[in-house]
């Protein structure tokens, strides 16, 4: 099979999954001898557009895991703006040390019907948006040579594929899908927002960088809409002027940190 264009599609907001993403991305480029195309739909503006995949493209499209699914606040984008055409894809997610659940087969499911073809599919592991600790510095070197190694098979793959398979690639995930995970105090949960302390100087990085666009620009101490508390506005403070201090949030923060400390372990399929 002949690929033209390798297309990365992604929502990364602290990222995480872009890192996976590029360097998967990167080998199949240099493997298959394709232009890479990106698609980054993290920021609202984005997603306003759709995004179509032709038949000689080979899609690599990476999602964060929000409570064992795809963010359901990017679920209606992934399902209804993001098409192919008979286009070979791999499903990528990216979870913060816990579990993906019913994430990846959720995403392979969804570009299934949208015109794509999956042919590989793979679980990554990345800094948890609520943490400095849960997951630390991931991708690391590490889960990085695992990536390299990833595209190196999928490239392997494509070269001695004549036709797209039939099925999707087998992935882990039940059907039907689970509940999204939720915390305890999860009503009260949804409502929280980041608080901004005296050492914001009011830049505005933080509205230019919310995926929602819930924080208004004009005074980035007020939010215009809910939080999905992707830690973009927190990690990517240069002051870091911003936090959580809701004392339901901070609880499910330490239930995470306390029971998935260790090192979570990447899953691939083909």
């Amino acid at each position: 099979m002949q690929v033209q264009r390798i297309r990365l599609i992604y929502f990364s907001a602290t990222d995480t999954t872009r890192k996976i993403v590029r360097q998967v991305g990167a080998v199949l480029s240099q493997r298959l001898s394709a232009v890479v195309q990106e698609d980054d739909f993290t920021l609202p503006a984005a997603r306003e557009r759709d995004i179509t995949c032709c038949a000689d493209e080979l899609a690599v499209v990476g999602v964060p895991v929000y409570a064992g699914r795809i963010p359901n606040k990017l679920l209606p984008y992934v399902a209804e703006r993001i098409h192919g055409s008979s286009t070979p894809a791999v499903p990528v997610v990216l979870f913060g040390n816990r579990a993906y659940d019913d994430a990846l087969i959720e995403l392979r499911d969804v570009l299934e019907q949208n015109g794509f073809r999956s042919i590989a599919g793979a679980a990554f592991v990345g800094e948890h948006s609520f943490s400095n600790t849960l997951a630390a510095g991931r991708p690391d070197a590490e889960d990085l040579h695992v990536a390299q190694g990833f595209a190196e098979q999928i490239a392997d793959r494509v070269e001695g594929m004549d036709a797209l398979p039939e099925q999707p690639v087998q992935v882990k995930g039940n059907i039907p899908l689970r509940p999204y995970y939720t915390p305890k105090n999860a009503r009260a949960y949804l409502k929280v927002k980041p608080v901004v302390s005296d050492a914001c100087v009011a830049c505005g990085k933080c509205a230019a960088l919310c995926p929602v666009g819930c924080i208004d620009a004009q005074d980035v101490r007020r939010y215009t809409g809910p939080c999905i508390k992707c830690g973009a506005c927190i990690k990517k403070c240069p002051q870091h002027a911003r936090y959580f201090d809701d004392e339901v949030y901070l609880y499910h923060k330490n239930e995470l940190e306390k029971n998935f400390m260790r090192r979570a372990a990447v899953d691939l399929f083909f």
